[in-house]
């Protein structure tokens, strides 16, 4: 059986000292939001190059939070791509504001910026770009299209830990999380950076966000009984700190090798039947989706040479059961076309070269 991703083989080195850790936390006590956490904020923060790290519950608090914080008027718009998890519009009603979708670019994960610029009103207050796949959103040219407008810029990085804003010359110095008002992670086991529970983080360079954010994680409060605002209930546990304080060291390693896995793909990957996504040039590879018009075909050879795969996502947010009546007259053809087409393939950092192999003859032989 070849794994869609073996978070076991991938994490074995660290677990000795994970539960050496761990077992001195049960000795000390501080469960919730202990010293470790605020360790791994300001690991997180420095990796990022961001002023501040607040670390919080899973990421759909993390997008919820980041929206609430801005204290927008009710039913606001904030504009998110079509294609995304159902979390990115969740959190956006959870905040009582208004999701207003925009179509992905054709052939790519990422919001088309030209359809962007039409979906912008007097009320957009916020644009909630995704990174999907690892695949970065072009920042830039958003901040072009919303500058002077007083629309905040909210990005969805559930799953770019580590990848680098590459619309600007200057790339190498703007890290994912460092260059919009507010970004949002998922630190979801699965995620490249993931944690062996549900936890998530938010990184601004806004003092005044960051202040308030601090407080919505925990109730409204900084301090135990004195409550500010009405916040949520949504701390990062300790046990989860240590985990993520191993696992960070070894992040920008494991990147690269989901990188090589993604350029082996590239290269070798040559079946007609199969349509390619142009990933951005600093794309971390959470997944790595191709289309394919037969998809139930490959499906079936996938589950006979045992190798596994996944959908990211079946839907597109409008074909979502719980926002047919909201979108039912809008068509969305690239995102609706990643649903329908769309299948994910290993893209484990720790594939060798017999797996490698297997599934790239697998592909080109369907």
């Amino acid at each position: 059986m070849i794994k869609f991703l073996d978070i076991y083989k991938q994490d074995r080195f660290l677990h000795k000292s994970i539960i050496k850790k761990i077992s001195k936390l049960f000795i000390k006590g501080d469960f919730i939001m202990g010293n470790e956490v605020q360790i791994f904020e300001n690991n997180f923060r420095k990796y990022c190059n961001a002023k501040y790290a607040i670390s919080c519950g899973n990421g759909t608090d993390a997008l919820t939070i980041a929206l609430k914080s801005l204290d927008l008027p009710k039913n606001s718009e904030v504009i998110l791509p079509a294609m995304t998890y159902c979390s990115t519009a969740f959190a956006v009603l959870n905040a009582n504001l208004k999701p207003i979708l925009v179509d992905t670019e054709s052939l790519k994960s990422t919001i088309d910026l030209r359809e962007l610029k039409k979906k912008i009103t007097k009320k957009t207050k916020v644009i909630l770009p995704v990174h999907l796949y690892g695949s970065v959103a072009n920042l830039n040219g958003i901040k072009k299209i919303i500058n002077n407008k007083n629309i905040y810029l909210i990005d969805d990085c559930a799953q770019a830990h580590g990848a680098y804003d590459n619309s600007l010359k200057t790339h190498n110095k703007n890290k994912i999380g460092s260059t919009s008002d507010i970004s949002c992670f998922s630190l979801y086991p699965g995620k490249n950076l993931g944690a062996y529970g549900d936890a998530g983080i938010i990184t601004t360079n806004n003092k005044k966000l960051y202040n308030k954010i601090r407080k919505l994680r925990n109730l409204g409060s900084e301090k135990k009984f004195i409550h500010e605002c009405v916040g949520m209930n949504s701390r990062l546990d300790t046990i989860q700190a240590i985990v993520l304080n191993h696992k960070i060291k070894n992040l920008n390693k494991l990147n690269k090798q989901r990188q090589k896995i993604a350029k082996i793909y590239n290269t070798k990957i040559v079946n007609q039947k199969i349509t390619k996504l142009n990933y951005s040039t600093t794309c971390v590879y959470h997944q790595y989706v191709i289309l394919v018009k037969n998809r139930k075909k490959l499906i079936n050879e996938f589950n006979k040479k045992k190798i596994q795969y996944g959908f990211h996502y079946p839907y597109s947010i409008n074909q979502l059961k719980i926002f047919k009546k909201q979108f039912k007259s809008l068509k969305f053809k690239n995102a609706e076309k990643l649903a329908k087409e769309g299948m994910s393939i290993p893209i484990d950092p720790n594939l060798n070269k017999k797996e490698l192999n297997l599934i790239v003859n697998t592909l080109n032989g369907f």
